[in-house]
């Protein structure tokens, strides 16, 4: 054995440290199963102390280190490249304290979303941050990628809902920045280095998180639109009729709701007619009149030519069914094959155009290409998809992932946008990245790399 691992199971415990290969296996391919590589073992630490001691001890023998939460990362962030020792920090799962009076929660890095969500309800409080995965998504993995998900539009990413951190650095000393307070003008605001850094200057092993009121109502409407452009103006007269009540406001293309429909069980297209494009909305606070509020908006949208069709959930289940179509678009794309994917964001006034013209270009040098396209339109975040349907001609497409990477990413680019709009640069886009940035920018990133992680250590080959 490698005299590493037989010193991280005098640490750890023999049953927290996996050097055998099938044991080690789950931990080195990512959810998609674009990525696989190699791990020397896997080490899983139950204290921020015990996580602290195996990065010492990985200091000291040089070893690099990858950090791993629930393993559902989109971009290869959290998969070994060959031969470091993976660092799952699944153990650290407890919830340290609930302030409501502060509106806020302390928990470890490997509690999952949804256990924070439950944990802030046990005090009639809401943790927003919500995604597919927050059934085995950990807080880690969503800080290491400042995740977004479906509530952005109100609340924010996971940057904006976080006060306080606590992390391993790459020396193995810990850095204490749990802090509860809202205005802390002292200096650097460290934990936002760490924040989307993607475990490469340092181990998240707990957050300070913010939590608000729990909504007391809700209103949902599933609603079919003519075109993306009528969504951007329908986002408008909601937001001017119920202000920050808007909650969540997510587009599903026509292609995307025909996958969940052919994959999923139980899945029901809510509105006759096939519509090429709809919305989800959801609106949600204190005000009793929500539900009359999104009914008069649409109806008035519809009188004015903005909208095709719409149904309001009249019951949780129909919320919860309308939900689940949204949330299924990535599961049903997976069981269809192979495609190439695309996290991208730009001014939500430019989401018209970024469709239009990039479904033009594509389809121009692609004729066969099909086109999956949802996402958050409200915070202009869009998932922008490519594939096609049959197994022998979709080989041959993915095979130009180049070409087509290029064509979307020149006009995010060209249109103010980001190539990365919450599930980070991985091994995925670490290179993509450096067309895009200045000179100046990636000199900056490595100075902090340099400063924080000057041997390299903290899980290479990711992000830079």
């Amino acid at each position: 054995m490698n005299p590493l691992l037989g010193e991280l199971q005098e640490l750890l415990g023999e049953r927290h440290v996996l050097t055998a290969a099938d044991d080690i296996a789950p931990f080195c391919t990512d959810w998609r199963g674009r990525y696989t590589g190699s791990a020397l073992g896997v080490a899983l630490p139950g204290t921020a102390q015990e996580v602290a001691a195996v990065v010492r001890a990985c200091a000291a023998a040089s070893v690099a280190i990858v950090p791993q939460g629930g393993n559902t990362g989109l971009c290869g962030g959290a998969t070994p490249v060959g031969g470091e020792l993976v660092v799952c920090l699944r153990r650290l799962n407890r919830i340290r304290a609930v302030d409501a009076d502060n509106n806020s929660i302390t928990v470890e890095a490997g509690c999952t979303l949804q256990a924070v969500q439950e944990a802030a309800a046990a005090v009639n409080r809401l943790f927003p941050l919500s995604l597919a995965a927050e059934g085995s998504a950990t807080i880690g993995g969503n800080l290491s990628t400042n995740a977004g998900g479906v509530q952005v539009l109100r609340y924010g990413n996971a940057r904006e809902l976080t006060l306080g951190i606590e992390v391993v650095l790459a020396d193995g000393r810990i850095w204490d920045g749990l802090r509860g307070l809202r205005k802390d003008n002292t200096g650097y605001d460290l934990k936002h280095l760490f924040v989307g850094a993607e475990g490469t200057l340092g181990l998240i092993t707990a957050a300070t998180l913010k939590l608000f009121p729990r909504p007391r109502t809700h209103a949902t409407a599933w609603v079919a639109l003519p075109d993306p452009a009528a969504a951007v103006r329908l986002l408008g007269r909601l937001r001017d009729a119920a202000g920050d009540n808007v909650t969540a406001f997510e587009i599903v293309g026509r292609t995307a709701l025909d996958l969940v429909l052919k994959h999923i069980p139980n899945a029901r297209d809510p509105l006759a007619g096939k519509p090429a494009w709809q919305v989800l909305i959801e609106l949600s606070g204190a005000r009793d009149d929500l539900g009359a509020t999104l009914e008069q908006a649409l109806q008035a949208a519809a009188e004015a030519g903005g909208i095709d069709d719409a149904v309001l959930a009249a019951s949780e289940a129909q919320t919860a069914a309308l939900w689940a179509l949204r949330e299924n678009v990535s599961e049903a794309q997976k069981i269809e094959g192979v495609s190439i994917k695309h996290d991208i964001a730009v001014p939500v006034s430019r989401i018209a155009e970024f469709i239009a013209c990039a479904d033009a270009a594509l389809r121009a040098a692609f004729p066969q290409v099909r086109i999956v396209c949802f996402g958050h339109i409200g915070d202009g975040n869009l998932h922008y998809n490519q594939s096609r349907s049959d197994a022998q001609s979709n080989a041959e497409f993915i095979a130009q992932t180049e070409s087509v990477n290029r064509i979307v990413h020149d006009l995010v680019h060209q249109l103010g946008g980001s190539i990365s709009a919450e599930h980070g640069l991985g091994q995925l886009k670490r290179e993509e990245v450096r067309r895009y940035k200045s000179q100046t920018e990636m000199d900056l990133m490595r100075a902090v790399k340099q400063a924080l992680d000057p041997r390299g250590l903290m899980n290479p080959g990711k992000l830079l």
